[in-house]
């Protein structure tokens, strides 16, 4: 089914609520009351206490581990791999008969369960369900907007699998309607994307460990916290900021196994590692001051016009449209600087643009977006476990803590409307069909989730579905189940 773009009168306030702000809505769901007060329905969201937070008090999210408990997981779990590895390396000490694992098969088993794969499964599991049952899921979809611009990548090696689900929730979560520099210092000190962007290998090159290694500095996380996390590309800095940075931020990183600079797999600071002296930063200097001097910095970069340009940019982008208004750029970086970097009044700001309600509703559902919708769409019958929704999220190219950079995952329609996307999206969509246990009458779940909206194309294909099943699944491909 084609995914026209409508210019013709406002969306529905209903839509713009649970598509462009929310993960789309549910069975229960009543679109004429959320469209009274659609604004009030997601203010009401944001006033709930610890809304972005997954309590672990949940009897669900029991079995979740912190960073560092995730971390020491995997690195015992590495430390068995390797024994396992020498161990059937070495000479057998007793004749094969006496060992009943010496088949083909056994010598090929994994000797030590992946424990990171558990731990990344039931992350992904208290992710999923706690965007299924968000309601309307403004504040999920901030999470996901926050965890995408500091984003770290499972795929860069086992702690980073291990520890980016708690990453999320310890970095992210508790700063959603918080403040930015809040969250920026918590993303940076957190030892997945100290791991992530390869700090735990830079060593200031006049530091006492510098002189006695002859190492020197790994420039990856300043560059990244000033061309993505902050400042912007083409804000103004130079490499000269960017190399003096990464000195400022010598020290920043993860405690090893042996545990001689603090608990296994915990921030820490090495003051052998950092450089000395004072440092300049865009024209102001830092003196001396260990873990402080780069925490200093953070905080002036979190106050830059710049960085509230990049980051009101990146909002009206996601909420409201490819090229949004220059206005509500302008409005959004006001509000972030006038408020310094107050997240609960930037994401109020965006729910009262008169944009986010007059403009149609273009945006294509990025990947995790539409799948979520999809399960709140068909209930909770199609399974408690992730392994689905996982593999759909690969087949569309979302995997799960996996952007293929630094600089996350694509927030564009171009990015997401490829003939061979939009075919995987048919294919999930005829899958979750097959897969509800109570499928409606297709009819009245279109009133449910798009109500008047639907087009007479969208209401005569259901119409004239040959089962229910098929109306299902051409529901959840119409071009407004599919637009945000």
């Amino acid at each position: 089914m084609a995914l026209p773009v409508s210019n013709a009168a406002p969306p529905d306030p209903a839509l713009v609520a649970l598509n462009r702000f929310g993960l789309g809505a549910r069975p229960g769901d009543k679109l004429g009351k959320i469209a009274s007060d659609a604004r009030g329905c997601l203010k009401a969201e944001l006033k709930q206490q610890d809304i972005a937070l997954i309590s672990a008090d949940d009897s669900k999210n029991a079995g979740l581990l912190d960073s560092t408990a995730a971390i020491q997981a995997s690195m015992a779990a590495a430390a068995e791999r390797k024994a396992a590895r020498q161990e059937k390396a070495a000479p057998a000490m007793q004749p094969a008969t006496d060992a009943p694992d010496s088949s083909a098969d056994a010598k090929n088993k994994p000797v030590v369960p992946p424990v990171e794969a558990d731990i990344y499964r039931d992350e992904a599991q208290a992710r999923f369900d706690k965007a299924i049952n968000a309601a309307p899921g403004f504040v999920e979809r901030l999470v996901g907007f926050w965890s995408n611009h500091f984003c770290v990548s499972a795929a860069k090696g086992r702690i980073v699998r291990a520890c980016a689900g708690a990453f999320e929730r310890e970095a992210i979560r508790p700063f959603v309607l918080g403040r930015f520099a809040d969250m920026l210092l918590a993303v940076e000190h957190h030892p997945a994307m100290l791991f992530y962007l390869d700090n735990q290998q830079s060593i200031g090159p006049d530091s006492r460990a510098g002189k006695r290694r002859g190492r020197g500095l790994n420039e990856n996380l300043a560059r990244e916290i000033l061309e993505l996390h902050t400042l912007g590309v083409g804000s103004g800095y130079a490499q000269a900021d960017v190399t003096s940075f990464a000195g400022m931020l010598t020290g920043w990183t993860m405690a090893g196994r042996e545990g001689r600079l603090g608990e296994p797999g915990s921030f820490v600071f090495n003051a052998n590692a950092h450089q000395p002296g004072e440092a300049a930063l865009l024209g102001k200097t830092y003196p001396p001051g260990g873990m402080g001097q780069a925490e200093a910095a953070l905080n002036d970069i979190a106050r830059q016009p710049a960085t509230a340009q990049h980051i009101a940019s990146k909002l009206a982008c996601h909420f409201i449209a490819d090229e949004p208004p220059p206005r509500s750029v302008a409005h959004l970086a006001e509000v972030f600087t006038k408020t310094d970097g107050d997240l609960h009044a930037l994401a109020l700001a965006l729910i009262d643009m008169p944009e986010a309600w007059s403009m149609p509703l273009t945006k294509l559902r990025a990947p995790f977006d539409y799948v979520v919708a999809v399960r709140r769409a068909i209930g909770p019958s199609a399974g408690n476990e992730p392994q689905r929704t996982l593999r759909w999220l690969r087949a569309l190219g979302k995997p799960l803590w996996q952007p293929p950079g630094p600089n996350g995952f694509p927030d564009r329609t171009d990015n997401w409307a490829s003939a061979e996307g939009l075919k995987t999206r048919l294919d999930i969509a005829w899958q979750a069909a097959k897969q509800a246990d109570d499928i409606g009458n297709p009819d009245d779940m279109l009133s449910t989730l798009i109500g008047a909206s639907a087009s007479a194309e969208t209401r005569e294909a259901i119409a004239h579905a040959e089962s229910r099943q098929q109306g299902l699944a051409l529901l959840l491909m119409a071009p407004e189940f599919q637009r945000r």
